[in-house]
């Protein structure tokens, strides 16, 4: 498979002359992969234990995010670098740290997203067979889904997941009948006893994962590899994280409204949603519950593809540039559609999906856990600070590099994501 196109036909995109919404397209897929059930859960425990007070935080988290992945396309279409080069480019110690977390990270992270995904058809169809074989299930469909498609074909079934999500999370929040009155007073910054937590996860945590990075890697495969692109990857991004702030205060208002007024408490994690699916069912009946498990299988099944697609795009652009000894790799080399038929690229599809089926007929490793913990929470501060340092550089043409806002909103974010890296660090089971 080669070509530089959207389509993969050979034929070199020439850039639109003014962006378009006909375009749009790695927006769509980094919000569907960035949006998984853990982070609506969060989202709904937040509506449960605080009502509308914290919608402010979810948008500053969306702010956020796109200010993050704005940054990460910018390298790619301003440099014609790959992200991973200009990570090597800082030196030894950030290719020590990627290696370590897409194998690690990759190995537990598989077995989550296969359980999450076969959370939802286990209560679609109970008594068909055990949760863990739907979730080898959801795994071996997921590589052959990735394995023999490209991203073409990959961007359209996020979108039509995509559609999914959004019809059934905007359909819930109409149908708890949300008081405008209180959502909009939850515009204001304020910080109940006991939020700092709920808040800062709000702000850094929904839709903020190792696919913020893979965007660009997402926008060099559907073709966009210089600045001509620049307006129409802006207008893509913001499309992508305005989407993921829908679902967001979507779930703030379930939360608020079917939760925190009846008082009725969720598990944390993926298991939460089959909680709220048995609240909707006893309130609006067994129809909205099956399209409520929909929904949700919807949302873990595009991060489940969404991760296989990109970070096996990341880790093979990692091998091919040891292999080039350091000579760089390009967004040309991405478009291409090579990759994603490359030996690296399909070995890392197997690591995410064969190792974690050990995972789901076992406990987690307590060690594994730990380390697992530790690397993730690390990332998002390691992706922040990273882009200040690539973007404010001679590594970036001047007409590109950093502003004054963009700083500011990338310092931010670093600054964030180290608090809540600390705190995470400090929850973990030691």
């Amino acid at each position: 498979m080669t070509g530089t196109t959207e389509e993969n036909t050979g034929e070199a995109i020439s850039p639109p002359r003014k962006s378009s919404w006909r375009y749009i397209g790695p927006g769509i897929v980094v919000a569907a992969t960035g949006v998984g059930a853990g982070d609506l859960v969060a989202t709904l425990i937040a509506g449960s234990k605080f009502g509308y007070t914290l919608l402010w935080a979810a948008v500053i988290g969306c702010l956020v995010k796109i200010a993050l992945a704005e940054a990460a396309g910018r390298w790619h279409l301003a440099t014609g670098r790959t992200l991973f080069d200009g990570w090597r480019s800082l030196g030894s110690w950030t290719t020590i740290y990627f290696v370590g977390y897409v194998i690690v990270w990759g190995f537990v992270y598989g077995a989550a997203a296969m359980s999450s995904s076969a959370l939802p058809l286990d209560a679609l169809f109970p008594d068909v067979m055990d949760l863990k074989w739907w979730a080898v299930l959801c795994g071996l469909a997921g590589l052959a889904f990735v394995w023999f498609n490209h991203y073409a074909v990959f961007e359209k079934v996020m979108t039509v997941l995509v559609g999914v999500m959004f019809v059934v999370t905007v359909y819930l929040a109409i149908r708890v009948t949300p008081n405008l009155g209180d959502a909009f007073a939850g515009l204001a910054p304020v910080l109940p006893d006991g939020s700092l937590i709920y808040t800062l996860g709000l702000i850094g945590g929904v839709g903020g994962t190792i696919t913020l990075a893979a965007y660009g890697y997402w926008v060099n495969a559907k073709g966009w590899t210089n600045t001509g692109w620049m307006k129409v990857m802006r207008l893509d991004n913001r499309v992508a994280y305005i989407t993921t702030g829908i679902f967001v205060v979507a779930m703030l208002f379930v939360g608020a409204e079917l939760l925190h007024s009846s008082g009725v408490a969720i598990a944390k994690g993926d298991k939460g949603l089959i909680d709220l699916g048995v609240v909707l069912e006893d309130r609006y009946g067994a129809t909205t519950a099956k399209l409520f498990l929909i929904g949700f299988f919807a949302t873990s099944f595009t991060s489940l593809i969404g991760v296989w697609h990109g970070v096996s795009l990341m880790f093979a652009d990692f091998v091919t540039n040891y292999r080039k000894k350091g000579e760089g790799t390009t967004g040309a080399e991405v478009a291409s559609g090579s990759r994603e038929k490359s030996l690296p690229f399909r070995a890392y599809l197997l690591w995410l999906t064969f190792p974690p089926i050990a995972l789901l007929f076992l406990d987690q490793p307590f060690g594994l856990v730990i380390v697992y913990g530790v690397i993730g929470a690390f990332f998002m501060p390691f992706l922040a600070l990273t882009l200040v340092w690539l973007l404010n550089s001679s590594r970036t043409p001047t007409e590109w590099r950093n502003g004054a806002l963009s700083n500011v909103m990338l310092a931010g974010a670093g600054l964030l994501f180290v608090v809540l890296c600390v705190q995470q660090v400090r929850d973990l089971p030691w």
